[in-house]
């Protein structure tokens, strides 16, 4: 629905600007190329296999016994139930890589036992909503999949440009590499403080 939207607004505004003359319809003609590009592209095949992957998890409820798992297993620890929280919605936002959807799905999940446990509810919301913003930047993450194509094509060119005529490419994994340190320092800083507990 969202990819109908924005090519329906896009189209529409590029009606208009033919019709106010600030726009060349010949120009759309370029749009056939573009999406067999994207079809032919074979690192975006990577985005549908996470989504896949991502609603598998939640579907199933893999993510969910994972996290009945991890409270379990972390449960002696103080703010257990808060770790457990972040590590699993670590995982589910970085498969997923949709920040609501993992909020949503967190949130179902988590907040009803966090509230249990006695958590304060500001500190139990936000932990959840620091969680799902990790899936932008932890390895698998879909964002990097297209920041890694669009960087690699504007690397090559840039290098052509300054006569570099054997240019290097920036992978997607080397984009992975790099995102991976910072993303579990921001998992560190997302999960609650230990006397977090019992706050209320």
């Amino acid at each position: 629905m969202v990819a109908l939207t924005l090519a329906g607004v896009s189209l529409a505004f590029a009606g208009f600007g033919v019709l106010i003359g600030s726009f060349d319809a010949n120009d759309l003609l370029f749009l056939p190329g573009r999406l067999y590009g994207i079809i032919d592209n074979a690192t975006l095949i990577a985005v549908p296999l996470f989504v896949l992957m991502g609603v598998t998890l939640e579907k199933t409820r893999i993510a969910e016994s994972l996290l009945d798992s991890m409270s379990i297993l972390l449960g002696r620890l103080a703010g257990g139930l808060g770790i457990a929280v972040t590590v699993v919605g670590m995982l589910l936002a970085a498969s997923t890589g949709i920040v609501g959807a993992t909020v949503v799905t967190m949130g179902l999940m988590s907040l009803p036992a966090m509230l249990k446990h006695g958590y304060d509810p500001r500190l139990a919301t936000g932990t959840i909503c620091a969680t799902g913003t990790l899936g932008q930047i932890i390895p698998p993450s879909i964002a990097l999949v297209l920041l890694g194509d669009v960087m690699s094509n504007a690397y090559q060119q840039a290098q052509l440009a300054q006569g570099v005529f054997a240019p290097k490419t920036v992978s997607v994994g080397d984009l992975f590499a790099g995102a991976l340190v910072p993303g579990l320092v921001l998992v560190r800083r997302a999960h609650p403080p230990s006397t977090a507990r019992r706050s209320r």
